[in-house]
Parts: C-alpha cells; sequence; structure tokens
C-alpha cells in the first residue's frame, strides 16, 4: 500500500535549552525532541511609574508599573482600561474634535512620528519630549509604512489649554519580539521602556511535489519566502531547475521557526536539511558549521555546495534559448547566441554567480539593462534584459555569490521577460553550463562531526515523519 506524499507543514515544539554543541550522534538515537532555547533574553527596561496626579476627574488611566513589568500585558487590556475614561461633563463630548481615549494610527509612506503626534493634537513641545525619550530605545526615523502605533490621550485641564488633549503614553511594535513604549513620569515628562515577547523556537519540517516551480511548491505547503529563497540558492550550485526538475518530484525542508506565544510565525530561523528528490534520485544538503568557519551548507559526502559560480542565477522556470547557432526571434536570421536565456516573471530577483566587483552597469545595446560582475582575472559573467538593478551598486560595487543585482525584465532586444546569462573566459563567452564546478570538502575531525550530525538530522526527520525516510523504506 502506497504511504501518501504529506503536502502539510508539521511542527516540533522545542522547550529546553540545547547543550553547548551538538553530541555525537549515538546520544540521540531515542531521541524524542531536541533541545533548543525557549525564549530571547530580555532587553533591560526602564522602570516607569504610575501617571501623576494631575487633579482632574477625567485623566486617562495608562500602564501602571506592574504592568511593564509583566512580558504578557496585552494592548487590549489597556484599550479595554482607556476606554472606560471619558470627559467629566456630558456636555463636553460635543465640544471636543478629537475626544480622550485610545487611538491606533497606521504610519503611512512619508509620514514622520512628529506629523503624526502632532496631527493628534498634541502639542509640539510636548510631542517633541515624547519622541526624545522613545529614541534611547528605538530611532523613530526607522518607522516603516503600515507601522500601528497606539496613542493614549488625555483631557488637558486647567489654564488656556483646557479642553484640548495631551499625550498619557504610545506604544508600538520594534520588532516582533519587543514593544516600545513611553509614558509620562512623576514630573510630568516622558520615560520609555520595552517589552520583550518571548519567542519559542521550533524545528519545523514541510514538503511538498513540484507541479511548476520548487519556489511555488514552497509557497502551497507554507514554507515562508526567506527559507525557500535559502534552498533555492543552495541548491542553485548544482541543479539544472529547467532540465532536471519534472512534475511530480518532490522536496523536503527541516527548518527553525521562531514563534510567538500565541503560536504564531514571528520569523524564520536556519534552513537545516533539504532534499529534492528528482526523478526518483535524491539530492540532500545540510547546514554545518566548521571548527575553523562559517557555517555553510554541505552535500551527504561532505562537500560544500558553494563553488566559484552559481550554476543558475535565479529560481528558473525554464531555459528559452540555449547557448550555439539559432535563428534570431527579433532580427530574423541566423546568429550565435553566446549565452542561455533563462524565462522567468517579470521582476523575479536575480543573483550574482560569484563574488566579484561591478565591471559594467547600465544600458548596453540590445542587451538593454546589462551588468558585468569580474570574479578574477580570468572568470567574468553578464545579465542582460533587467527591469531594473538593485539599488546602491555601481562600477566598483563588491558584490557577494547570491546577492540579488537586479530584477528579470525585458528591455533591449526581448520579446518577453527574461534573463539572457554569460560566462565570460579571458572576455570570450562560453556556454554557461559546461562550467566545471568543484567546492571544498571536510575532512578530519569536521567530517566526523558531520556524519554525527547527519544521524541527528535524520533522527529529528524520522520523529517529524520524512517523506524522504518513507519513500526510502518502500523502494528497499
Amino acid at each position: 500500500m502506497a504511504v501518501p506524499w504529506p503536502t502539510e507543514t508539521q511542527s516540533i515544539a522545542q522547550s529546553t535549552p540545547p547543550p553547548p554543541s551538538r553530541p555525537p550522534a549515538a546520544q540521540f538515537t531515542d531521541i524524542v525532541a531536541l533541545a533548543r532555547p525557549a525564549q530571547l533574553a530580555a532587553l533591560p527596561i526602564a522602570a516607569p511609574v504610575d501617571h501623576p496626579d494631575d487633579s482632574s476627574d477625567t485623566a486617562a488611566p495608562v500602564f501602571s508599573s506592574d504592568d511593564l513589568d509583566d512580558p504578557l500585558v496585552e494592548k487590549a487590556a489597556l484599550t479595554a482600561a482607556l476606554d472606560t475614561a471619558g470627559p467629566a461633563h456630558p456636555d463636553d463630548v460635543a465640544e471636543q474634535s478629537d475626544p480622550p481615549g485610545v487611538k491606533i494610527v497606521e504610519v503611512q509612506k512619508g509620514d514622520t512620528l512628529l506629523d503624526i503626534l502632532l496631527g493628534s493634537g498634541i502639542k509640539s513641545d510636548e510631542a517633541a519630549a515624547a519622541i526624545d525619550a522613545l529614541d534611547s530605545l528605538f530611532k523613530p526615523r526607522d518607522l516603516k509604512p503600515g507601522q500601528a502605533i497606539t496613542l493614549a490621550l488625555d483631557r488637558q485641564s486647567g489654564g488656556e489649554g483646557d479642553g484640548g488633549v495631551q499625550l498619557a503614553s504610545l506604544s508600538l511594535d520594534s520588532s516582533v519580539e519587543r514593544n516600545v513604549v513611553v509614558k509620562r513620569d512623576d514630573n510630568g515628562g516622558f520615560v520609555a521602556a520595552a517589552i520583550v515577547h518571548p519567542l519559542q523556537l521550533q524545528d519545523t519540517l514541510a514538503s511538498g511535489v513540484i507541479d511548476s516551480s520548487l519556489f511555488e511548491a514552497g509557497q502551497d505547503a507554507a514554507v515562508p519566502v526567506e527559507v525557500m529563497s535559502q534552498v533555492i540558492k543552495a541548491f542553485s550550485y548544482d541543479v539544472d531547475f529547467q532540465r532536471e526538475v519534472q512534475p511530480g518530484d518532490r522536496f523536503e525542508i527541516l527548518y527553525e521557526r521562531y514563534e510567538d506565544e500565541h503560536g504564531r510565525l514571528a520569523r524564520p530561523g536556519n534552513v537545516l536539511y533539504a532534499a529534492l528528490i528528482l526523478s526518483g534520485t535524491t539530492k540532500e544538503i545540510y547546514r554545518y558549521e566548521p571548527q575553523d568557519g562559517v557555517a555553510d551548507f554541505f552535500n551527504a559526502q561532505g562537500e560544500s555546495i558553494r563553488k566559484d559560480l552559481l550554476r543558475t542565477p535565479l529560481d528558473v522556470i525554464r531555459i528559452s534559448s540555449s547557448f550555439g547557432m539559432r535563428r534570431d526571434p527579433i532580427l530574423g536570421y541566423s546568429r550565435m547566441h553566446r549565452g542561455v536565456d533563462f524565462a522567468a516573471s517579470m521582476g523575479t530577483p536575480i543573483f550574482a554567480a560569484g563574488n566579484g566587483i561591478i565591471a559594467r552597469i547600465g544600458p548596453v545595446n540590445g542587451y538593454g539593462n546589462y551588468i558585468q560582475i569580474k570574479h578574477n582575472p580570468q572568470y567574468a559573467t553578464a545579465y542582460g534584459h533587467m527591469s531594473r538593478f538593485a539599488s546602491g551598486l555601481r562600477i566598483g560595487s563588491k558584490v557577494r555569490q547570491g546577492d540579488v543585482i537586479g530584477y528579470v525584465g525585458m528591455t533591449g532586444r526581448a520579446t518577453g521577460p527574461h534573463l539572457h546569462y554569460e560566462v565570460l573566459v579571458n572576455g570570450s563567452q562560453i556556454n554557461p553550463m559546461s562550467v566545471k564546478l568543484t567546492g571544498h570538502k571536510l575532512d578530519g575531525k569536521d567530517l566526523r562531526l558531520f556524519e554525527a550530525m547527519k544521524v541527528e538530522m535524520k533522527t529529528i526527520r524520522r520523529h517529524l515523519g520524512s517523506p524522504v525516510l518513507v519513500a526510502r523504506q518502500q523502494e528497499r
């Protein structure tokens, strides 16, 4: 009986801290769940104080010191408390253009925090003081469109400002794991505090069947875009996505997932393992950090997947034109095609095939928007027909392998969106598909530790119901 290939994403929560380094494989034989950090370290938090007595019966309540010490305090609780505050007399409601209470403002493009506070009726000196307090924990210039700011407003009383509003507090999420609150101190000024939300780290297994492209299959399996980008870049060294990936092929990815206290994805972590099952052949990669280097991906034999050049510099849909003689679709006669055309959707990111320096960038005749990267005295790569370049690039800019350098387009002589890709050796174009690619191989202690880590990864995947393991067992 065939075992169905699962397409849903499965997770296993980790709740205990890990040892300093991964132990030998034998210690994981009967493991159920690997230990991983349960939460991030809390940042120092300023000790805010209670709202001063302003001799007004209508002052809206704000966070207490106890509230701010609780990292799980909910905005809903603050909202409910503030909603109970109202004007001293019902007749005052009609006179207010912006009544006290809670106001949630969504940052729009071009907005500044000062604009938002002034637009909410806050006086300029008060707005400046609140921004100055916030600056110690969050730079207001880092506000992004779509970000939400919660303002708690009090009614002013006494003096010429009677009937106006003043800022009691403001809060915003500075990151998925940290909320920043500004409130008044005993002297009527403002103090800022950070509330850290603990994140749970889980090992997550995702798998699926490829119908059109690996990227789309990953989206169907709810794999985060950042994770799919890591996997695609890693496999781009050895996999010809046009010729080797066929409908019905499969994939499996084991990756880290950080979740908030409600079990929602806060941000993805590292890819630990990935496999492509192409026409019955399994290609595997493992994340491993050598003792004297940085973490990278290695194949099952302990060879680094990182080569001098990427085999394909984007997630390819199909090769629309190979290297060699062809009839030019625009000029109408046969001529040498000195590169490979990769058809892809408009705007698809294009990666630098290797480390190097931008030697040329800008419009070039039939190439349209064009970049040439010099990798060493012998090798260079070229990219044509881009819709636009990545920001900040110019002649002399240094790029690293996998950096986004531009986006697929159809500038120059092009009948549809695609990337024209060339590999040049001593200034002459050669077939990019013929370039011999090699990588560093682990040995000695690193190889022994790598083999132990492979057993550990296999144990985790077995616990999560690895489809690749099931498929292998059926084939025996």
